[in-house]
């Protein structure tokens, strides 16, 4: 029932709606975990992992048919710009799907407080953030003071260390993408669910300060998540073209191209969010 509430073709004429069917997805994966299995004593330990998945249970069907269609556009197009523009579409619905899901994640989880619901997640942060204090950083569930870096000699390792980590993903997303289309998701809805709890700690779980959790987060999250979307859409298109016309046929080699082609763009949008992660965020928090 819930997939009949959008289509792609609905998406395409009108990428801004995704954004609050994000919402609905996130909200309802988020309190289903809430009301039934927050007190189950093994499956709370899991909470984190629950609602992603359910998460993507929801967003698949979409996904699923996004993709199927954006490849049949894909035979018929060559060169940068015009594959842009024919996936540009698909692009903007991942994208506000995805704001959808952050946004979502971060009210739900200020309202309710549940301890468990992020559990992976705030772990996730404090590996990053606070790792030779890990058990603390997860107890507290609040920022550690981290050491200010400085120099531009520290500011080119912290962007070398972001770009390797941002490629890896990038690569991980491609795989998921090229084995199950629409695979991708759990890697995109897992990466709102962090973003999310990260808001929470940064606003000290403050419904009136998400705003500003989202936009320190989201400055140069939305476009490496961009990319992310980018590298998911081009592994599906790529796994689906083999499967429709193998790997003899003309109309696999333009598919390739314009993989290639997207690939290439997820790779300049990633540099883009590393630069405005070290060196623009910084200056505005």
């Amino acid at each position: 029932m819930l997939e009949a509430i959008i289509n792609p073709k609905e998406a395409e004429r009108g990428p801004w709606k995704m954004f609050f069917v994000g919402l609905v997805y996130a909200s309802l994966s988020l309190l289903l975990v809430h009301w039934f299995f927050s007190s189950d004593t093994v499956l709370s330990e899991y909470s984190g992992i629950l609602v992603v998945t359910f998460c993507v249970m929801f967003s698949l069907p979409f996904i699923y048919y996004t993709i199927r269609r954006e490849e049949k556009q894909d035979e018929e197009v060559e060169g940068l710009f015009s594959v842009w523009k024919v996936h540009s579409d698909a692009i903007y619905s991942f994208m506000w799907l995805f704001l959808g899901f952050v946004v979502a994640f971060a009210f739900w989880h200020s309202v309710l407080q549940n301890a468990s619901l992020f559990n992976a997640q705030i772990e996730t942060y404090c590996l990053i953030n606070n790792p030779s204090n890990l058990e603390k950083c997860v107890s507290q569930y609040a920022i550690s003071e981290i050491p200010e870096m400085t120099g531009a000699a520290t500011s080119q390792m912290r962007l070398l260390s972001i770009l390797e980590n941002n490629i890896y993903v990038m690569i991980f997303t491609l795989i998921f993408s090229l084995i199950f289309g629409a695979g991708a998701i759990f890697v995109l809805a897992w990466n709102a669910s962090v973003i999310a709890a990260a808001i929470g700690i940064f606003t000290k779980y403050r419904i009136a300060e998400i705003p500003m959790g989202i936009a320190r987060y989201m400055i140069h999250g939305f476009p490496e998540i961009a990319a992310y979307f980018i590298t998911a859409l081009a592994g599906g298109i790529f796994g689906v073209g083999i499967i429709r016309h193998g790997v003899k046929d003309r109309g696999f080699v333009r598919i390739l191209e314009n993989t290639i082609l997207l690939l290439f763009i997820a790779v300049v949008v990633l540099i883009v969010a590393a630069f405005l992660e070290v060196y623009f965020t910084p200056l505005l928090f």
